[in-house]
């Protein structure tokens, strides 16, 4: 299968370890999630949680392990499936000191 994505390890990840972040999709369990139903939702769109771990997949994509306290789930996402809380409010704060 050939695909028109871009190889995302040939840059530095997105988001890092203890990074807060926001799911920007819903996730439902494929199946690979233990001791819940398939199709079952895992995150709902706007969730928050932490970047735990970064690992890859198929050497091409970058997959976070992300901790969803609320829910009490550690689901693997996609860096478009994300969006950075930290960096938002560094970036506001900077934008704020440099009037």
């Amino acid at each position: 299968m050939i695909t028109d994505e871009a190889i995302e390890v040939y840059d530095p990840p997105a988001f890092q370890p203890g990074e807060k972040v926001r799911a920007t999709k819903y996730v439902k369990n494929d199946g690979t999630y233990p001791l819940k139903d398939i199709g079952e939702v895992l995150v709902k769109k706007g969730d928050v949680g932490y970047v735990r771990d970064i690992g890859t997949y198929l050497q091409r994509f970058y997959v976070y392990a992300v901790e969803f306290v609320d829910r009490g789930t550690i689901v693997g996402m996609r860096g478009r499936e994300l969006v950075s809380l930290d960096k938002a409010t560094t970036e506001t704060a900077t934008e704020e000191s440099n009037p």
